[in-house]
């Protein structure tokens, strides 16, 4: 009764709408949307359509996507053509406005797409990837290219994309870097002058697509609402959609956010195949939602009985706070999950541990979550609580299950996972609060005190120890995938602590890993997970390899010096060890010095561990005992370690592609780099203090 009488409030104070019904052409494949209420459309991620027929891509949350498609493929080749291998003409017109947080940013945009593959969208990305293609896919030359034509209305600058700037239109075909793009804008007719548009301006804005299939090129059109077609085009490419559209093809609307909140709306939108798409009734378009001010005056026109009034307003604010306080604390639980074990915490019991998820209780924010301090009410436990975004339709139960295999794990040197909260679109880890904070702190942050040589050298072994049992000892194979100096915890005594398991993969022993996203920091990524795209313990040595640099050095793996020039750690630790003084490679601001035989054993095995070639690495397993002096170091090149260096000392570039396998660790780590222009004949080695440099003869 409550529920029909709030819902009755609403229906009272709601204005009214007008939403033209789809129509169709002779042939169905025309369609026009005066507003979308009761439209046949399908709909998956954010997108939804509000009670006034307006479209929703995105309704504010960060790292979404939403996508909005004609149900049936469209059949965009027509076999009675005499050219049946090219695609079909089309034309469609769109009226479309972006709501950003500030009057000038946004987050990501929005596009129209024409996709022979719908699952194509299920495993695309939010944020730059605009919800239509993910690392793997995008791209025309690559063989796992996806097939999709788009309009994008791009709100963001991604130099990897090679956008032109943080606002502007562009035309892709199976690669997110436009073909050609352009300043959103149009040109007026009277005075010829091109006109900006700001795609973030919170005003709706008119589209007019055009395809000929016959001259295989394609017209982009836009003006603000209420403006007729501009006569010059604002993009016009050649583009042949032949190998796009190889039979029916899907066509519709994808957009994304990604750190920022924002709102894509689609107001009305028209389609036609081998004609011009019909005119949209403007006056007929759903309203956009107010930007802000002072409420609209027809609710205060609105006379009521007081009683009624009264009444109405008692009930709906009881309703709304009881429904409130549900989807306050609502959380999302699945009958497999019992099955677990995992010790699942209440998002009611962490949201009063955290103080809400204050910014007062926030510890740390990274590229993949951020991470509060909380006290847990009932035992007065301190831990830290991480927010992981995440899209609940897809692998939500492979990540708990990896969540609940993590949560078993017990090792000195490791950050204890202690349990897991689910809500839409939120996974929350609870671990073991660190009181000393990250490493990284210390390395970088001097105000904090620098940790003498012995501490490094004692948090070196313990995180050693920790990915040993991760690779070797435990019962599965656990994958890290993110080890740095900032996801190593230090404890009340000051012990090292791998933590960070958001990104972590599981497999069992002896069998292949599955390629997967390649995710991670720059610096610490293995060179091969480019081309691979498999997570191995080999990627966690090369990863270990760059923090045992970063902690002796006390630099980071990728910096640029004072003359802006990129300065990568492992060519100038290498370059310090060809001139014989590798020692001078080690952070200076050591209190107290250091045992030269350690730091160079450290610096030595960190070049070691970050050679490019992963069958060259040492297992973690050999590392330890390395660190240990359980077994000294193989005799080492240190010219074997880096390709960059090895270019700069022969002065010639190496062909990698041809390059021969190369021994294990165990074995000397003695590359045969005669696959490159020069052969090995061509080099001589001679002594320079403990080391061995090559030289061109």
């Amino acid at each position: 009764m409550l529920l029909q009488l709030c819902a009755a409030l609403v229906l009272l104070l709601m204005p009214a709408c007008h939403c033209a019904a789809p129509t169709g052409g002779s042939d169905g494949h025309q369609f026009v949307y005066n507003g979308f209420a009761g439209a046949n459309l399908t709909l998956d991620g954010a997108a939804a359509v509000a009670p006034n027929g307006l479209l929703i891509m995105t309704n504010g949350t960060i790292q979404m996507k939403g996508h909005a498609f004609h149900p049936d493929p469209l059949p965009f080749r027509d076999a009675a053509a005499k050219n049946a291998t090219a695609a079909r003409s089309f034309s469609t017109t769109f009226v479309f406005a972006i709501y950003g947080p500030y009057a000038d940013l946004s987050s990501h945009g929005l596009a129209f797409f024409v996709s022979p593959d719908k699952e194509l969208l299920s495993t695309a990305l939010p944020g730059q990837f605009l919800g239509l293609l993910n690392t793997t896919d995008n791209g025309g030359g690559s063989r796992n290219a996806a097939h999709i034509f788009a309009v994008e209305f791009d709100t963001i600058l991604n130099a990897d994309f090679h956008d032109v700037n943080s606002n502007h239109v562009g035309i892709d075909v199976n690669s997110l870097r436009s073909i050609d793009a352009a300043h959103a804008g149009y040109y007026d007719d009277a005075t010829g002058r091109f006109r900006n548009l700001s795609l973030v301006s919170r005003k709706p804005m008119q589209v007019w697509v055009d395809y000929d299939g016959g001259a295989r090129h394609v017209a982009v059109t836009m003006a603000p609402l209420g403006v007729s077609r501009p006569k010059k085009p604002l993009l016009q490419a050649a583009v042949d959609l032949s190998g796009v559209a190889q039979g029916t093809a899907y066509v519709g609307f994808s957009s994304a956010t990604g750190v920022l909140f924002s709102r894509h709306f689609v107001l009305g939108w028209s389609f036609a195949l081998d004609g011009p798409a019909q005119a949209m009734d403007v006056a007929a378009l759903s309203a956009l939602p107010r930007a802000g001010g002072k409420p609209r005056s027809k609710v205060l026109e609105i006379v009521l009985p007081v009683a009624s009034v009264t009444l109405l307003l008692a009930v709906g604010v009881s309703a709304c706070a009881l429904v409130r306080w549900r989807i306050k604390y609502a959380e999302v639980r699945e009958d497999w999950e019992v099955a677990l074990g995992t010790h699942r915490f209440t998002y009611k019991e962490l949201f009063h541990a955290t103080r809400g998820f204050s910014d007062k209780r926030l510890l740390g924010i990274g590229g993949f979550g951020s991470v509060y301090k909380g006290v847990l009410h009932k035992s007065g436990m301190e831990v830290a609580v991480k927010k992981v975004p995440h899209e609940p339709k897809h692998g939500m139960k492979e990540l708990v299950t990896e969540v609940s295999c993590i949560g078993r794990l017990r090792h000195r040197n490791l950050v204890q996972l202690l349990g897991y909260c689910r809500r839409k679109g939120e996974l929350l880890l609870v671990y073991d609060y660190m009181p000393n904070g990250s490493l990284d702190k210390y390395l970088y942050d001097r105000s904090k005190g620098a940790l003498d040589w012995p501490q490094r050298f004692h948090i070196i072994k313990g995180v050693a120890s920790g990915l040993l049992y991760l690779h070797e000892d435990w019962e599965q194979v656990v994958v890290h995938r993110d080890v740095k100096a900032s996801n190593v915890l230090l404890d009340s005594g000051m012990n090292g602590r791998l933590g960070d398991f958001g990104l972590a993969r599981l497999y069992e022993h002896g069998d292949d890993p599955q390629t997967t996203h390649v995710v991670g920091t720059m610096g610490y990524l293995a060179p091969e997970l480019g081309h691979t795209g498999k997570a191995t313990p080999a990627t966690d040595v090369f990863s270990f390899g760059a923090f045992l640099l970063e902690v002796a050095c006390g630099q980071r793996p990728m910096r640029e010096d004072e003359h802006k020039n990129r300065v990568v750690l492992v060519d100038w630790v290498a370059e310090h060890w060809c001139r014989g003084l590798i020692t001078d490679a080690a952070d200076t601001m050591i209190p107290n010095g250091f045992n030269p035989d350690e730091i160079t054993l450290v610096l030595k095995l960190g070049l070691m561990c970050s050679h490019p070639l992963p069958n060259a690495r040492p297992s973690m397993r050999q590392v330890t005992q390395y660190l240990n002096g359980d077994i000294p170091l193989p005799n080492l090149w240190p010219t074997s370690f880096n390709f960059s260096m090895l270019e700069w000392i022969c002065g010639t570039d190496f062909n990698t592609n041809t390059m021969p396998s190369v021994s294990s660790a165990s074995s000397g780590v003695v590359s045969d780099f005669s696959g490159g222009r020069r052969s090995n004949d061509c080099l001589q080695q001679h002594e320079v203090g403990d080391t061995r440099k090559m030289e061109l003869c």
